[in-house]
């Protein structure tokens, strides 16, 4: 049975011709309190004296080991680069030194899936034209105060790669999203132009297959946002964050959607599930 679509034509129209949308209060402030409680009691529970992986979009390459590999399935737990000292240990509490966690919320915790199944998920993406849509990801990136990391200029779908190309970003702000902590920027029209590159897993480890090209700041506009609402990106936008420089965290919760209907998941992509993903819905 098909889901009712919750986008107006407008905002369809918006997103067609600008690659990514706004849904302003998307969520209630009692869905934000259930989010960042429970990754509260996660991060509480971490224990990571055995385990401390980084996360890097400027290293990539260097820094995805086999931790960051089984993680597509799990709920793992991601440092930020500048989190330690030159002794190796953290400078600063384990709640303020991670970067995300990832890449199975979705799937694993129940208050995370109760967000990502929901009807208006589901409804927004039936709008989009899923019709079998699984969220192959899901992230709770943190952007810490003073160290939250750069995330360069990319495309999702170099990343979550199906032929033809699917994915999109739902990208739901916790806190208030500022040019001051680390908001999102992006291209506008620039998912028009297509994929540039892709980010690929084969015998080596993982590696783009072409350099990235350079890209004039002047041609990014910020997505500057409040607590609750929903950035939608088209998995061909170019988009980045910069560094957080403020002493004022920017918590999100990203999932990335790709459809199974009329498409193929790639074997080359950096994610290899061991148990196939279920459909929100099938139309």
């Amino acid at each position: 049975m098909g889901i009712a679509g919750n986008l107006n034509p407008d905002q369809l129209e918006f997103f067609n011709s600008q690659g990514y949308l706004v849904l302003d209060s998307f969520s209630s402030a009692d869905e934000i309190r259930s989010l960042r409680s429970r990754m509260e009691q996660l991060l509480e529970e971490f224990d990571f004296s055995s385990k401390a992986s980084i996360f890097s979009t400027t290293n990539q390459q260097q820094t995805t080991d086999d931790y960051f590999f089984e993680s597509a399935e799990k709920i793992s737990f991601f440092f930020e680069e500048k989190a330690f000292g030159d002794d190796g240990s953290l400078k600063q509490p384990k709640q303020l030194s991670i970067n995300k966690v990832g890449h199975a919320l979705h799937e694993l915790d129940p208050t995370f899936k109760s967000f990502s199944t929901s009807e208006k998920a589901t409804g927004l993406l039936s709008s989009l034209g899923y019709k079998r849509p699984i969220v192959i990801q899901s992230m709770y990136i943190f952007k810490q105060p003073g160290i939250g990391g750069e995330v360069v200029p990319h495309q999702d779908n170099s990343f979550l790669y199906t032929k033809p190309p699917t994915c999109t970003g739902l990208w739901l702000a916790l806190e208030d999203a500022t040019v001051t902590n680390g908001c999102l920027w992006a291209i506008p029209g620039s998912h028009k132009a297509g994929l540039v590159r892709r980010f690929i897993r084969d015998e080596t480890g993982v590696h783009f297959d072409k350099p990235s090209p350079s890209y004039d700041q002047k041609d990014f506009v910020s997505i500057e946002v409040k607590a609750g609402a929903l950035v939608v990106i088209h998995g061909d936008l170019i988009h980045q964050s910069f560094e957080n420089k403020s002493s004022t965290s920017r918590h999100a919760y990203s999932l990335h959607v790709v459809d199974t209907d009329g498409c193929k998941w790639v074997d080359d992509n950096w994610i290899r599930r061991k148990v196939e993903a279920e459909p929100l819905y099938a139309s």
